[in-house]
């Protein structure tokens, strides 16, 4: 039989008891990010018991992440998020299961990841991503629970869930210009905490059946005045018939940088955008520089870009202080460009 007495206190709630911590140790949740969303709701969807946890990021562990990405400790810095958020989850509750997919969620295997969980968690931070976990749920008639972040404030809803309203049906249509993330804006260190906590308190009434999950709600928590507001939304048959028909594929925002006489240095990550669909361009992501940067002409100049202006510093000191470029010019952000 099995030892269900670390979890004495949530089995005493007359809506749970044993009969839904047996639904618990059954349920099947995958969380895509394992960074500041994704930890918190690990912690507690783990900690509460939940069977089968797969986590799946690409990502290493950063000094930067640190203030908010409570899984991970200074030991941590350099090693894969998924694997390393699977190490500490493993400390805490060693009765489950973790599965670490050290790799990005993408098209090639999001169909596959969706179909061996019940339920999704979204701890990303760029809406391509968002937009495939939603079209993998939908497709598979999985829900999923998601969550954003934005300085001080967060939003939460859940999707797919019994036939009510998909992302899209929130969000038909992405304006690039609203595309930012942690590294680009700053965030308080607390939120993605109180919002990820929210996404595993979501998890936990679908597994049980209890309570009124947020379908068709949008919750915004803004944590400056403490205030939250509850926006109702409604499913778009048209949206979601469309994309169950079509095939699996990526959003995209394509532009045109306007200067067509120099060569441009996109430091970004791919997910991205817009992207840029210039000849006149040459694609390194920051973090693969030092192995790449014998790609990068050093004749005629180069102008170096990114999301905002902070990568494009950072990339022009590191090649000039490393390698010894004198042809970089620093671009700033995607926006002064075109």
């Amino acid at each position: 039989m099995t030892d269900f007495s670390r979890y004495d206190r949530q089995i005493k709630l007359p809506e749970i008891g044993e009969a839904g911590q047996k639904k618990i140790q059954k349920a099947r949740v995958l969380i895509v990010g394992a960074g500041g969303l994704g930890c918190p709701s690990a912690m507690y969807l783990a900690a509460a018991g939940v069977g089968t946890l797969g986590l799946v990021d690409h990502d290493i562990v950063d000094a930067t992440n640190l203030h908010r990405q409570i899984l991970f400790t200074e030991e941590d810095i350099g090693r894969n998020k998924a694997e390393a958020a699977k190490s500490a989850l493993q400390k805490r509750n060693s009765s489950i299961a973790i599965k670490a997919y050290s790799k990005p969620f993408d098209i090639q295997n999001a169909s596959s990841l969706v179909a061996d969980y019940d339920l999704i968690l979204d701890g990303t931070d760029n809406f391509q991503t968002k937009y495939l976990i939603n079209d993998a749920c939908m497709k598979a008639d999985k829900p999923f629970v998601g969550a954003s972040i934005y300085k001080y404030q967060g939003q939460l809803s859940v999707f797919n869930y019994h036939e009510g309203p998909s992302y899209r049906c929130l969000y038909p249509t992405h304006h690039y210009k609203d595309n930012s993330n942690c590294e680009e804006t700053g965030v308080l260190g607390v939120l993605p905490g109180i919002m990820g906590t929210m996404q595993a308190t979501e998890a936990l009434k679908i597994i049980l059946e209890i309570g009124t999950p947020l379908s068709g709600q949008l919750k915004i928590v803004d944590t400056l005045t403490m205030q939250d507001q509850l926006i109702k939304f409604l499913r778009n048959d048209q949206e979601i018939d469309r994309i169950k028909k079509e095939p699996l594929s990526l959003e995209e925002a394509i532009c045109s940088i306007s200067d067509q006489n120099h060569l441009y240095l996109d430091v970004r990550e791919p997910f991205e955008q817009p992207r840029p669909s210039n000849k006149n361009l040459l694609v390194i992501p920051l973090n693969q520089l030092k192995d790449r940067h014998e790609e990068i002409p050093r004749g005629d100049e180069v102008h170096v870009f990114c999301q905002s202006g902070i990568r494009s510093k950072k990339a022009k000191a590191l090649l000039e202080k490393e390698f010894g470029f004198n042809n970089l010019v620093d671009a700033g952000g995607i926006e002064e460009i075109i």
